[in-house]
């Protein structure tokens, strides 16, 4: 994949930037994997907004995607690579020998004709799926599992992965992303090498109207508004009064830890801040 840009005949053209979409080989998406996506628009069922900032956007389909890789033994050949307009990372048709089709994330280096598998025994390629257990130390992966048969839910956007660092007992150590080291169950699974799509954190957005298609209405400033709808509005003037940085509910929006440490504190090795374990 390569970056496409264009001749700045509008404003907004001469930063704007997008994918050449040259990794494609199916426009279409098979129709027995999709389902629709009711838009919300940030909305409960109450009709209250509960996420601000988000409505309208292109009309799109969900791609249902494998994430559990639960087909063990089972051959299956890639045979397209599409494009997901609800993830940053492409996506790959499998074919199973016995004919079943599903999506799976495409790992960086995956084409159309390899051949995948998964299982406890299967061979440490890009694309195959083992156990923690019988991956080697030092092994980037992604689509991590976070409990036991649940499903990948960790590392799953374009051009992350995690790697593999030691196995301890019925865990193992694994440095995410982020740089924080957690410990996951070695029963886990997860899938062989990096997410592809490596140069979608190049790409330019560049216009207001492009946030628009994809669903992403305008950030209002807590200083532009009222003093009824944020605790920086109100006031004479650019000014946010003598108030610390908060969020709309007068939660401070700097430096106020909000993580909770009760549940899954002690799974963290290392924390991202490296002053801190």
């Amino acid at each position: 994949m390569s970056i496409k840009t264009f001749k700045p005949y509008t404003h907004s053209k001469r930063q704007m930037s997008v994918s050449d979409f040259s990794d494609i080989t199916k426009t279409n998406p098979e129709r027995s994997l999709i389902k629709v996506i009711k838009k919300k628009g940030g909305r409960n069922n109450t009709g209250r907004v509960m996420v601000r900032f988000k409505g309208g956007g292109h009309k799109r389909f969900y791609r249902i995607i494998d994430f559990k890789r639960d087909k063990f033994y089972v051959p299956s050949k890639v045979i397209a690579i599409e494009y997901d307009p609800n993830r940053s990372s492409r996506i790959a048709l499998l074919q199973y020998k016995d004919g079943e089709k599903r999506y799976i994330i495409q790992p960086m280096g995956m084409n159309v004709g390899d051949s995948i598998m998964s299982g406890p025994n299967v061979e440490i390629k890009p694309g195959n799926s083992l156990p923690l257990a019988s991956i080697p130390e030092g092994t980037f992966i992604h689509n991590l599992e976070f409990m036991t048969g649940k499903g990948g839910q960790l590392v799953r956007s374009a051009g992350v992965a995690a790697q593999l660092l030691a196995k301890e007992g019925d865990y193992v150590r694994v440095r995410m992303p982020s740089g924080e080291t957690r410990l996951i169950r070695a029963a886990c699974y997860a899938t062989i090498g990096r997410v592809g799509n490596l140069d979608h954190e190049n790409i330019v957005i560049g216009s207001a109207g492009r946030n628009r298609h994809m669903g992403r209405k305008p950030h209002v400033r807590g200083t532009a508004m009222n003093a009824i709808d944020h605790p920086h509005g109100g006031g004479r003037g650019r000014s946010k009064g003598n108030n610390q940085p908060r969020s709309p509910w007068n939660q401070p929006a700097k430096g106020f830890k909000t993580r909770s440490r009760k549940v899954w504190d002690w799974v963290i090795v290392s924390r991202r801040n490296k002053d801190k374990k």
